[in-house]
């Protein structure tokens, strides 16, 4: 049996196959944004504990360490040969300022997180779920952000560079 299609026939399946694809590239791409965001979120939230971990077992909570790079260097070291590039001193000491920087973001976050989870969940039809960071922005935009010394202009340009997705580029020339 042979199965004939009239020109009709076709454009709507082509029409039919277009929405299709259409919604697969839709789902695909929100899957790939959603995966690039929550990537930079967890690397931002990792050197924000590496921090956290530097300064209050490392300095024992002080803002800087009495014995000054030692121990850094070591840790360098250390962390370098398990982990690869990405641990210098210089390194640690951006993540251990960033952590200083923001130490209150986490306690603020903590006591509404429960709150913007579930009504979050309630919105929220997407398989694609925003995760619980009190970090929007990616480490580099962080970078930028901890050069700005006033907390005000800092969080101003923060909510700036998250509502108008501005590239690090952006952040610098503010």
């Amino acid at each position: 049996m042979i199965i004939l299609f009239s020109d009709m026939d076709k454009m709507e399946l082509s029409k039919s196959d277009n929405q299709l694809f259409g919604k697969i590239a839709d789902l695909l791409n929100e899957a790939r944004t959603f995966i690039v965001k929550n990537v930079n979120q967890t690397i931002v939230l990792t050197y924000f504990e590496i921090g956290k971990l530097i300064v209050e077992e490392e300095q024992e909570g002080k803002e800087r360490a009495e014995y000054g790079k030692s121990v850094l260097k070591e840790l360098s070291q250390k962390l370098t040969n398990e982990f690869g590039k990405g641990y210098s001193v210089y390194n640690l000491e951006r993540m251990r300022n960033f952590h200083l920087v923001f130490k209150n973001r986490i306690d603020e976050t903590e006591k509404s997180a429960s709150v913007m989870r579930k009504s979050e969940e309630e919105k929220s039809a997407s398989p694609m779920r925003k995760i619980d960071s009190p970090f929007n922005l990616s480490w580099t935009h962080y970078l930028q952000l901890i050069k700005i010394e006033n907390e005000e202009e800092r969080n101003f340009y923060e909510i700036e560079a998250m509502n108008n997705n501005w590239s690090v580029r952006e952040l610098e020339r503010q």
